[in-house]
């Protein structure tokens, strides 16, 4: 009869044996780099869908979903969904019929899994519908998601500095 100290013994031997022939994992592939890639071509892509004044190529880049959550910098405080983004997009085009020139600057991205960061400087010139051209730069802080294969802007906040002496928005930041 074997006591349990002996019986504990056979069975870690045992254990370890089959460790030793079991297959090691496979190796984790980093895949950042990639997909910094793909996040700056969504970007790139917005970037063309605006000079373009593209809603729906726009709105391609976004969470199709209810969870798609922006602050931008006209009212409401928050867009929550995708339709109700779609209307500020189309609102805006509407107030600005007139010629659009938009770029990105100082974009920096990170990524980890399936989610991701970035935030950039964004400058743009519109024009209303009585030819007043408005330049505006903003800051944009984007966080994105990879749904089957593809990265989407899941939440986005959209800012400009504040002079604190006056309580007014600073369009023209540098």
């Amino acid at each position: 009869m074997m006591n349990v100290r002996a019986l504990l013994c056979a069975a870690l031997a045992a254990g370890l044996a089959g460790c030793a022939s079991a297959p090691a994992p496979a190796p984790v592939v980093d895949t950042s780099a990639q997909d910094q890639a793909a996040i700056r071509m969504l970007e790139d892509k917005f970037a063309a869908a605006f000079n373009a004044k593209d809603a729906n190529a726009i709105m391609a880049l976004y969470s199709s979903g209810d969870d798609l959550v922006v602050f931008d910098l006209a009212p409401p405080r928050q867009y929550t969904g995708w339709a109700a983004y779609k209307k500020d997009w189309d609102d805006t085009f509407a107030a600005y019929p007139g010629p659009v020139v938009f770029q990105i600057s100082d974009l920096a991205v990170t990524v980890g899994g399936n989610v991701g960061y970035g935030h950039s400087i964004q400058t743009v010139t519109m024009t209303d519908k009585k030819g007043k051209k408005s330049t505006m730069t903003v800051r944009v802080t984007d966080g994105y998601k990879k749904v089957n294969g593809q990265w989407l802007i899941a939440h986005e906040h959209v800012s400009i500095p504040v002079d604190m002496t006056t309580m007014k928005g600073v369009p023209d930041s540098k």
